[in-house]
């Protein structure tokens, strides 16, 4: 087969949102109309089905005893942050601001807890008067703690973030592993147990989060392996048994042509043989894996409206009214080496015949405001909406929605 014979990668098929007359649905709701109720554009659309069906699709795949927690950083909605907590058994947060919308979502206290770290002193008093669990990152953290124990009589529960001597392979983001911000090196930890057993602290497990956006199953379970047989060996240190293993998350989803979804089976297999591992050598331990774009990211679309037309020597250029102010990952500039695209489609013309090489561009005066490059999309004209699929994480949040003085974007769930 000659080079120009090859076809070139495509994106994986995105089928959580059906198409009837031609219009992309979400919600139940045609396209069109779901903008007209908006009322204006560009807007996230947040579908509370799709976000059930992952759920469910997922604790099919694991073992019933693991517990599954949402990290919302990823989409922390607060309408969004409200239904997850109904369908996922904790909330894990990243700030006093989170902890907050956590709070008010109705989910339990005991199963909310905050990593981070940078945390200060007043959100490490809120954390602690909430009566959730902090996952410590520093012998700062012991003090302070120790400190707003004396203050307020209140106990602390705590759980160690280990920075292990891994990382997970093959991952969009090495969170563990080598120098990090995040936790506290392993070979650090027995003396940080100590500390905490002088404090007086609720001590109740490990955390340890590797990294993150992953697409290979066998890179997760060698990453999940790892950090329990790391856990086992920090659980002699400890000053009291462990009652709580967050395994991290990592499972990615797919964004760029070539990519296909993660496959579950192997993930879940492993976790079964560590759970029935854990009842042997961590009895009363809680496993806990916890995700954030995994779940919401395939339920959310971006939709923004063409308000031009323009061909620049040959090339079509569909302008709209969105950009990378509301969605820097689409537009490349979160975190990309090499830019490629998101899956996107002009959602009122899913089955248009006609279709054409577009870029699609917003309305900034950057060159770096680029949401598609050179895509085959259907024909489209001023008025038609694109939409961005995979955007139900890092998108409104993650974007620079003040730059450059333009209205920022709205979000709903519907």
């Amino acid at each position: 087969m000659s080079a120009s014979d090859r076809q070139s990668p495509t994106h994986a098929p995105m089928t959580q949102f059906s198409v009837i007359d031609g219009e992309l649905v979400v919600g139940g709701i045609p396209l069109t109309r779901l903008a007209a109720r908006v009322g204006k554009t560009p807007f996230y659309a947040y579908d509370r089905q799709s976000l059930a069906q992952r759920v469910a699709r997922l604790r099919a795949a694991l073992p019933k005893s693991i517990k599954l927690h949402y990290a919302m950083k990823a989409n922390p909605m607060p309408a969004l942050v409200c239904h997850m907590a109904g369908l996922v058994d904790g909330i894990d947060v990243a700030s006093g601001g989170e902890l907050k919308i956590a709070l008010d979502s109705g989910a339990n206290v005991h199963d909310i807890s905050f990593a981070g770290p940078g945390k200060n002193r007043d959100e490490l008093q809120q954390a602690v008067a909430a009566g959730i669990l902090i996952n410590i990152e520093s012998f700062r953290e012991v003090a302070e703690l120790a400190r707003i124990r004396e203050e307020s009589g209140f106990l602390g529960r705590v759980a160690v973030r280990v920075n292990p001597d891994f990382e997970l392979k093959s991952s969009g983001m090495k969170m563990g592993g080598g120098p990090k911000q995040f936790g506290v090196d392993a070979e650090q930890v027995p003396e940080l147990l100590a500390e905490i057993g002088r404090a007086g602290l609720t001590f109740e497990g490990f955390h340890l989060f590797a990294g993150s956006q992953n697409l290979k199953p066998e890179a997760i379970v060698e990453a999940q392996c790892k950090s329990f047989e790391l856990a086992l060996r920090l659980a002699q240190s400890a000053p009291s048994p462990v009652r709580f293993l967050n395994l991290g998350g990592g499972f990615g989803i797919p964004y760029f042509p070539g990519e296909a979804h993660l496959d579950l089976a192997p993930i879940g297999a492993n976790l079964a043989t560590l759970t029935e591992r854990a009842q042997r050598e961590l009895p009363g331990a809680e496993l806990v894996i916890e995700l954030g774009r995994y779940l919401v990211g395939e339920a959310g679309i971006y939709v923004a409206r063409v308000v031009d037309r323009k061909i620049s020597r040959g090339q079509i250029f569909l302008v709209t009214n969105g950009g990378l102010h509301h969605h820097l990952s689409a537009s490349g500039n979160f975190g990309q080496v090499i830019r490629k695209n998101y899956p996107v489609v002009i959602g009122n013309r899913m089955n248009a015949a006609l279709q054409e090489s577009a870029s699609v561009v917003g309305v900034l005066c950057t060159p770096l405001d680029l949401l598609a490059d050179r895509m085959e999309l259907a024909a489209a004209q001023p008025g038609d909406l694109v939409v961005i699929y995979q955007s139900g994480a890092y998108g409104f949040t993650a974007s620079p929605q003040a730059f450059l003085g333009h209205p920022a974007c709205i979000e709903v769930l519907v």
